[in-house]
This record gives structure tokens, sequence and C-alpha cells, in this order.
């Protein structure tokens, strides 16, 4: 599957796009979570990563998708209210291993990360981190100057 949604590693982009999160509130009842993957995968759009943030009365789920722009609208017909925030999705290279080096260069810049996840896809076999930061394009900037590579809104459409 992680092929058919993303191509090869090969075809990563160096540059490109930031790649979106949209956020929802959701009521914290049993399948409320559910209910709203069902919504966004019944309009042919894949999950490639989520984090919930859950409360006594309210979630907050946070979502890295194939297609940003059709759960946008979808969300805008519906009435549905979300943010829209740019993210820095990082591909680790060494696995585990490769984290310290990750988060360490994110020190160096001044960035505090506000929320981290994994994603769900692994192209090349390798792990990808979702970072939400206080400036995305300079956590990007500083990440690709130590050698990391970055995955883009292109890499993760279809």
């Amino acid at each position: 599957m992680d092929e058919e949604l993303m191509g090869d590693e090969s075809s990563l982009e160096t540059t490109g796009e930031s790649v979106r999160q949209l956020s929802v509130m959701l009521e914290n009842r049993i399948g409320a979570l559910h209910s709203m993957i069902k919504l966004i995968n019944d309009s042919g759009v894949h999950v490639l990563g989520f984090s919930v943030q859950d409360s006594f009365d309210v979630t907050i789920l946070r979502l890295v998708l194939t297609e940003p722009d059709t759960v946008e609208t979808i969300f805008m017909e519906r009435g549905i209210a979300f943010t829209d925030n740019k993210i820095v999705v990082v591909q680790l290279d060494g696995g585990a291993v490769s984290l310290a080096n990750c988060l360490e260069a994110l020190s160096s810049s001044e960035n505090n990360i506000h929320i981290s996840y994994p994603l769900l896809v692994r192209p090349g076999d390798y792990p990808l981190l979702a970072i939400s930061v206080d400036d995305p394009e300079f956590a990007a900037f500083t990440l690709q100057n130590q050698g990391f590579k970055l995955l883009f809104q292109n890499d993760l459409s279809r």
C-alpha cells in the first residue's frame, strides 16, 4: 500500500508544499473517531497518520491525509469546524536511533515541538514522524541541512 500511495523512495521531493494537518474536535463518545475516519475513507481519501488528544468532554483529532483539500471541502459542506496547520514530516533513515539527532536539530533551531506522532506509512521501510513546530519552514530548512529527508504534501498525495 505504501508504494501505491506514495510511489517509490526515489520520487520523494526535496522541496514542495508543506504537509497539512487538519484538526477537528470530536465529542468524547464511543464511535466518534470511527465515524470521522469512515467519513474520510468514504470520500476516497486515506488517513496516513493521526493523533488523538482526549479530555473529559471533547477529543482533538489531528490528521495527515492523502488529499487534505478534499477533506477540507467535506468539513466545510457539513459544518465541521477544523483548523489547518503546516507540519514537518521527517524520514528517520536510521530508525528509532535517529530520533535523538532529529530532536537535537530541532532544538538547535530553537523550534518548540507542539505535537508529534508517527505516520502509518513507511516509504522505503523507514519510519516517518509528523511534527508540529513553531516555525515549520525554518524547521524544514534546519532538518534538511542536517541531512534529514523530509516529505512534502506531494509525496503523500496519490
